[in-house]
């Protein structure tokens, strides 16, 4: 082949595979979550001056008291939801299961692509919203908690970074991402204002720390 139209034909498959990879062909779709914006970091400010300091107790809870995964759509549960909704390309069956798709968590940066490997993390604990004043609600009201799609309250993370948090509140977990810090307190903060739950002075004074630096 003559170098002329050999140049011709590696620029043109460089300039196309550019297009691909721009295009998002190559690589797949970026996956991002897609937890509901939090206030701003003034408003958290605010609303966390708000909230009644209190000791925490844990006396009596038990996770069934937060019916969860209830029926959002159709055949889709809360889980199923924020799985179609924090992934990018979810395909699900007839069930509404996922069966492929990709998932970024934002509390390390991993990305997965098989839905087994995320969790879908209550950013505020079903166990430290009973320790903050949710043992003295109606079960329909731990239900709605449990299953919020409006609030910053649910994410799909990587399973063992979710269980590795457990029922830790920002004075003892936080996201290894210190870039996902900022919103991660918000959310926490316009959570517990919403639902007007207490906090503990360990607790209020890490969520001051960190949004004193957002």
């Amino acid at each position: 082949m003559p170098k002329f139209y050999a140049r011709r034909r590696l620029g043109f498959l460089a300039a196309f595979t550019g297009l691909i990879a721009s295009a998002g062909l190559l690589n797949g779709p970026a996956a991002s979550a897609a937890l509901p914006t939090p206030v701003s970091a003034a408003t958290a400010r605010t609303y966390l001056a708000s909230l009644t300091v209190k000791t925490e107790s844990r006396t009596g809870y038990d996770r069934d008291l937060f019916p969860h995964w209830i029926t959002q759509s159709g055949t889709c549960n809360t889980r199923e939801t924020v799985l179609k909704r924090d992934g990018s390309g979810v395909v699900t069956d007839s069930s509404c299961a996922a069966t492929s798709g990709s998932w970024y968590s934002p509390y390390d940066g991993a990305t997965w692509s098989a839905s087994s490997d995320v969790d879908i993390d209550h950013l505020v604990p079903l166990a430290e919203a009973w320790d903050s004043g949710a043992g003295s609600w109606t079960t329909s009201r731990r239900q709605s908690f449990a299953n919020d799609l409006t609030r910053p309250q649910l994410l799909a993370v990587t399973d063992n970074v979710n269980q590795s948090k457990g029922d830790q509140d920002p004075a003892t977990w936080m996201p290894s991402r210190s870039a996902y810090r900022c919103t991660y307190v918000r959310a926490w903060v316009q959570v517990k204002y919403y639902y007007d739950l207490s906090v503990d002075s360990a607790e209020k004074s890490a969520l001051q720390g960190y949004l004193a630096n957002c």
